[in-house]
This record gives C-alpha cells, sequence and structure tokens, in this order.
C-alpha cells in the first residue's frame, strides 16, 4: 500500500527552519565578488558593445552612416536600431551600436558615426495638463461613478479641496540592462540580466526573425542568469539591446557583451508613471468619509496618451459615493514599465494624502479617521489594517507625538508623524520544478527560476530541508538556466509562492516513495513515518537515518515534479500593510529629514523571517528615494534628461534614512493563510506616509511627491502669500 502524505505546511510549533532568520545561502559569494553577474561574463575573445544614443527630445533621422565606424581599428560588428525617416520620441532613443575588440574602441567607432536628425516639437512637462491641453496632447479616458457625489456634498460636515501628486522616476538598477551573448554551433547562449529566465529565449527567436530575419527554435536558446544586479519590473524581455547584442554576435562569429551605460539606462530602461489629481473629499463630523470626486492626469511615457488605472482610485477605499476622472498625457519621455507595485505607489500618494488633509480639517488624528473608514477597505483586510494599525502607533509612540497639523514646533525645524495605508495581492506564479532525492541523501531542486535579490534560493532550501527533515547544507538549488523546468517570472511579489508551492508539493511526493522503500525494508506502516532530525521515524521510534534510508533507493535515486499554484492551502493571496514616518523639517532650508519610519505588515506564511524582514527595510529605503529625492528631471526647452547619472539622480544615503522599524504581523491565521508575495507592497505606502508627516509637521500640503527642498520651501511661501 503506497503511502499517502497530506500536501500541507506543518504545524508551525514543529518547525525546524519555516519562520525562522535564516542568513542567505549565497551571501558570502555576493559579500566577496564571487556572485558573476551579467555584467561579468567575459567569455573568450568576447566583443564589448557600445551604443548611440539620440541626444534630444523629439527628432526624425535625416542621415544615418555607419561606415567610417566600420573601419575604426578594433570594430567587429555594427548595427542600426533606426532608419532614415524614423522619428525619435525621447531622448536616449537608440540609434546604432559598435561591438569591439575594446572597450575605448568601441567608444572610437560610436564617435565615428555620422548620423543627424530634424529636431521636432515636444511636449515633456507631464504635470501640465493646461499645457497638454492646448498643446492637443491629451487623450480622455473616461470617468467613473457611483452613488450620489452632489448630495452627499451637500450633506457633509466638511469639505475639503486640494491637488496632489507624484513625479516619475526612472529604473535606476545597479547592474544596468544588458546581456552577453554567443552562438556556439548555432545555438545562442545569453547571459542575461533578467527577471524571467523561462521566459525569454521565446522573445529572443521572436525578435531575431522578426528584426533581422534569423531563425534559431526556442529549443536552441539557452539563457542564463545566476544572480541580478537589480530587477524591480523592467527586465522581463530580451530587449532590443540584447536582440542587436546576439545579431552582432552571429555577424562577428564571437561573444557580444552589451550591457547599457548609466545615462541610457537612466534614460530608456523603464519609468514608473506620474500622477496628479484634484480632488474634492468630503466627511461628516465623526471622519466618515462621504464623498469623493477627482480628476487625475499624468503620461505613462511616448504618446501612447495613458496614465495610470483609474479603475483603482481612490485607492483601498471604496466610497458610497464617487466620481473620478482621467486624463491621459502624451509626452516625448521614455517608457513606461512595471516598477515595484504598479500603479500603487502613485494611487496611494493620491489618495491617503486626501484622506489626511480631511482628517487636519476636522481637527481629528489621521489614525482616527483612517480607523472610522476602515468598513470601506477589503473585508478580509479589515480587521489586519485596524490590529497593524494599533501595533504601528504604539512602535512609534502616535499617542504621545501626534500633534495637530502646523504644530510641529515653535523654531524653524518643524517636527510631525503622518501614516497611510496599501494592499498588494502576491498569488503564486504558474511554474513547476523537479526535486530528486539522490542515493547519498543529498537533494536536488531544479527549476527554470532566478533569485533577483530577494533569497529566492535560500528559501527553496529551506522549504526542502524542512519537508526532509534534513540540514540546509545537504540541499543543492539549481536555477537560472531555461533548460531547467519552467518557472514564471519574478514579477508582481509572485515568485515565492511560485516556487515554494511547487517545491513543497514535489518534496511531498518523493518522501511519500522514500517512506514506500522504508516501510517495505523494515516492515512498518510507511502512514506512520516521519522525517525529522536527519532521520527516519515511526511514532516515537527511530527506524533508520535519512542517509541509510536514501541509500535503499538504488542508484537512481528518487525524481518527482512539482506544479503549481494549486488550492491545496499552500499559497494563498491578498495582503495588507501600514505605515507610519516621524520626520523633521527645516523650513528655512526645505529639507526633510526621516527621523523614524515604522512599517507593520503581514504576509501570510514567512518562509525565512530574515529575509522577509529584509524586503521591508528594502522597500522603506526605496520609498524614501522616491518620497524626497528620486525624480525623472525633463528640460521643457530641449526635451533631454537632465539628471540621468548617479550625482543627480539623487538616491539616498544611509545618513538619510533615519531609524527604520520593521514588524511582521503574524497571528496564526496569517500562517494558516499559506505563503502570499512580500517583494512590492513595502513600497507603496512610503510616499503618503512621509507626505503626511511633513504637512503635520508644516501645516502645509506639499503637493508633489518627491518632497524636495524647492518644493517644499515653494508651498511655504505660497501657503504664507
Amino acid at each position: 500500500m503506497a503511502t499517502e502524505l497530506k500536501v500541507a505546511w506543518g504545524p508551525r510549533k514543529d518547525n525546524v527552519y519555516l519562520g525562522k532568520e535564516i542568513q542567505r545561502l549565497d551571501g558570502i559569494d555576493k559579500a566577496t565578488g564571487a556572485a558573476k553577474f551579467a555584467a561579468d561574463a567575459n567569455p573568450k575573445d568576447c566583443l564589448y558593445a557600445r551604443v548611440l544614443s539620440f541626444k534630444g527630445g523629439h527628432g526624425k533621422v535625416k542621415s544615418l552612416d555607419l561606415e567610417d565606424a566600420k573601419k575604426v581599428p578594433g570594430v567587429k560588428a555594427v548595427h542600426a536600431f533606426v532608419k532614415e525617416g524614423d522619428e525619435l520620441q525621447w531622448d536616449g532613443a537608440l540609434v546604432a551600436a559598435v561591438a569591439a575588440e575594446r572597450q575605448e574602441q568601441a567608444e572610437d567607432g560610436i564617435r565615428a558615426i555620422k548620423f543627424m536628425f530634424d529636431a521636432m516639437e515636444h511636449f515633456v512637462d507631464e504635470d501640465d495638463l493646461k499645457g497638454a491641453e492646448a498643446a492637443k496632447r491629451t487623450k480622455d479616458l473616461g470617468n467613473n461613478t457611483k452613488g450620489d457625489v452632489e448630495a452627499a456634498l451637500k450633506t457633509a460636515a466638511v469639505v475639503h479641496k486640494g491637488s496632489y501628486g507624484i513625479a516619475t522616476i526612472s529604473h535606476m538598477c545597479l547592474e544596468t540592462h544588458g546581456s552577453c551573448t554567443r552562438w556556439e554551433d548555432g545555438k545562442l547562449i545569453v547571459n542575461h540580466s533578467t527577471q524571467n529566465v523561462s521566459g525569454t529565449p521565446a522573445n529572443f527567436v521572436s525578435e531575431l526573425q522578426k528584426q533581422h530575419n534569423i531563425s534559431v527554435d526556442a529549443a536552441d536558446v539557452t539563457v542564463l542568469c545566476q544572480f541580478v544586479g537589480g530587477g524591480f519590473g523592467s527586465k522581463f524581455s530580451a530587449d532590443d539591446w540584447g536582440v542587436a547584442a546576439a545579431k552582432m554576435s552571429k555577424e562577428a562569429g564571437r561573444p557580444v557583451r552589451l550591457m547599457l551605460d548609466r545615462a541610457t539606462e537612466l534614460k530608456i530602461a523603464g519609468t514608473r508613471p506620474s500622477g496628479f489629481a484634484d480632488v474634492t473629499i468630503a466627511a461628516d463630523k465623526d471622519g466618515k468619509i462621504v464623498a469623493w470626486d477627482s480628476h487625475h492626469w499624468g503620461t505613462n511615457g511616448g504618446m501612447k496618451g495613458g496614465t495610470i488605472n483609474l479603475a483603482q482610485f481612490p485607492y483601498v477605499f471604496d466610497f458610497d459615493n464617487r466620481n473620478r476622472k482621467a486624463t491621459g498625457l502624451m509626452t516625448n519621455s521614455g517608457p513606461d514599465r512595471a516598477w515595484r507595485a504598479p500603479p500603487h505607489p502613485q494611487l496611494c500618494a493620491l489618495t491617503d494624502t486626501a484622506i489626511d488633509d480631511i482628517a487636519a480639517k476636522l481637527g481629528l488624528s489621521a489614525m482616527d479617521v483612517f480607523l472610522a473608514n476602515l468598513d470601506k477597505t477589503p473585508a478580509k483586510l479589515q480587521a489586519t489594517y485596524e490590529a497593524e494599525i494599533k501595533r504601528a502607533a504604539v512602535l512609534i509612540g502616535w499617542a504621545k507625538k501626534w500633534h495637530p497639523h502646523g504644530k510641529g514646533g515653535d523654531g524653524p525645524v518643524k517636527r510631525g508623524l503622518g501614516m497611510a495605508i496599501h494592499t498588494w495581492g502576491g498569488r503564486a506564479h504558474a511554474g513547476t520544478c523537479t526535486v530528486r532525492i539522490n542515493p547519498d541523501g543529498s537533494v536536488e531542486s531544479l527549476s527554470g527560476t532566478q533569485d533577483i535579490g530577494t533569497g529566492t534560493r535560500t528559501a527553496i532550501a529551506m522549504v526542502l530541508a524542512e519537508t526532509f527533515g534534513i540540514t540546509l547544507d545537504s540541499v543543492k538549488v539549481r536555477y537560472g538556466s531555461s533548460v531547467y523546468p519552467r518557472s514564471g517570472p519574478s514579477g508582481g511579489s509572485t515568485t515565492i509562492g511560485g516556487v515554494s508551492g511547487p517545491n513543497r508539493r514535489a518534496a511531498i511526493a518523493a518522501l511519500g516513495k522514500l517512506f514506500d522503500v522504508v516501510a517495505e525494508k523494515h516492515k512498518v506502516d510507511g502512514n506512520s513515518l516521519t522525517a525529522k532530525g536527519g532521520k527516519i521515524w515511526s511514532a516515537t521510534k527511530e527506524v533508520c537515518t535519512w542517509k541509510a534510508a536514501c541509500g535503499l533507493l538504488g542508484m537512481m535515486g528518487i525524481e518527482t515534479t512539482g506544479e503549481g499554484p494549486k488550492d491545496d492551502g499552500l499559497t494563498s493571496e491578498q495582503v495588507g500593510g501600514v505605515q507610519m514616518a516621524d520626520v523633521s523639517v527645516d523650513t528655512e532650508t526645505g529639507i526633510v529629514r526621516m527621523n523614524q519610519f515604522v512599517a507593520v505588515q503581514d504576509c501570510g506564511l514567512i518562509v525565512d523571517m530574515l529575509t522577509a524582514k529584509s524586503q521591508v527595510y528594502g522597500g522603506l529605503i526605496m520609498g524614501i528615494a522616491y518620497s524626497l529625492t528620486e525624480e525623472q528631471i525633463l528640460d521643457n526647452k530641449t526635451g533631454r534628461y537632465i539628471n540621468a547619472d548617479l550625482e543627480n539622480y539623487k538616491l539616498p544615503r544611509i545618513g538619510d534614512i533615519g531609524e527604520l522599524i520593521v514588524e511582521m504581523y503574524q497571528p496564526d491565521s496569517e500562517y494558516e493563510r499559506g505563503i502570499i508575495g512580500l517583494g512590492e507592497p513595502p513600497v507603496i505606502a512610503c510616499g503618503a506616509a512621509i507626505s503626511n508627516a511633513v504637512a503635520n509637521a508644516t501645516g502645509v500640503r506639499v503637493p508633489t511627491i518627491p518632497l524636495t527642498p524647492k518644493r517644499v520651501l515653494d508651498a511655504l511661501k505660497a501657503a504664507k502669500a
């Protein structure tokens, strides 16, 4: 009789690894430089590629001559991204690429290219709705109404009108986008900086055929990616530059490495779109919001005329009476790509700030108003939000520190508190894996997933070690190659569930087969067996060691497959979180400083507590970046991206982040929900929470994020006027 094991997570109290703080298995490799990224790939006879990009707001290609570039010593291949007559829609658009023996020769080749264009009219002012209308650069995206807004406004105790905005930011991965490509016996091998190992080969195949009439079977394309130096939603495809590298590699008969330079990376590798809104919000005397009316606009890059999703606005809250209208702007700015929780940071920044302002107008604490309106949030999150808000308040000292807006102190430096809430799905992506139990007792997991810095390798090892009752060093996690079983892309906070579920299912199936062999050998009931502490047990009696059990398997061992997601309780979806910020604002310089930043976050069953907290810390730091300094700045006159470098595209340093306090919300009910993704939620509420803290400190709403010193001083000056 075959052993039947239940597919489930074990009781929380019995866990040896799950939920504990386990250091990353690849931490030493990364810290010592042993970890190899796509940018480190250096096969024999590798050529180095550089790109020529457009420098202007909008133009049409007049001429492009690559002949002199081909004559430069060391140049082995050239590639044109455009042809005469093509329009270039934004600063940084790719024009040509050169591959050469050495980097400086590739740069010489770029300088030898003769490129001329005719300048065309451009528009890059993403917050200027009237200007866009005058330039006929808008698109009506419709409106959505529920209830009777006008009637609710008439009965409200307080009505507030405000303007809010959040600027475009660029993807700023420390490892820029790119790849190292080579052809071997007609087969393409790509070391690619990607969030999508399994899905990218087909993308290379289709684009090589479409763009260059190069035919190759998907089965003959291997994408490799062991480590990624940053991927926050922009690294899912082969990309034009990756395809160009493959084409030049085939032309030259040698490997080609093409990584974007920093300026080009910031200009074309993707942006998080902007959002601006005029909001009318109304509440009764107790802070219950009775009406919401808004018109929001922004750009999702290029001439598409889109903006953030109207259907999700206002964010988290579904008020009884609401009207919302949206207008898309067509701008000559770089293309948008998913950026950590799209488009939730924008929606939150335009919603929770208005809620904070109505609370201030009522003379109430923002926390009390958020609590009063939780019945308008998703039903499954209401109790979670309430518990998290109250816990965050204790951690930051809300009861002691809170004061009405504008009462932040007598001197020039004012201090204030702000809060915001957020939600995210985090459902596991579709994926497969293979799990092997070897005769020597070692265990392997194989899947075409990737670790974009979130600890995927460690999490898989923990799941298998927990399931088999063995040590982490007995598990070998093999991933980062498209030849392994297909797994989903790392986006939408879907990876942890997408790899943990299949590996747990495969491991339980493998364990059942091992128990069958042990039961037959030792004449025990297979259904009575458990694996723990490197041994096999029948009830409380030791049957044999793990290695002895595996030694019964013969030469082939056991191999099983796992798939997901499935409705078996291993994974689920929908989380909520709360963030509270304590800031100081120097009203003479406009500088905002973080004192404390508190996050209380749920995510179902936590695999690695250390990594989970690390995800939240990282989200808070990214949130501080886009809240205070990070911004794409386009020059209205020239259309150029004028801060596309690491000096002027400002990210926070260690002295800019203050004290970060993270607590994972983990009652038993959360554990029982199964695993839910965590990568994106922690970055969502930061902008609104910090903006609200600045408003609480100064009594003045700085309308647009990031809250740069100039914007703070301008808002204070306008308030005085």
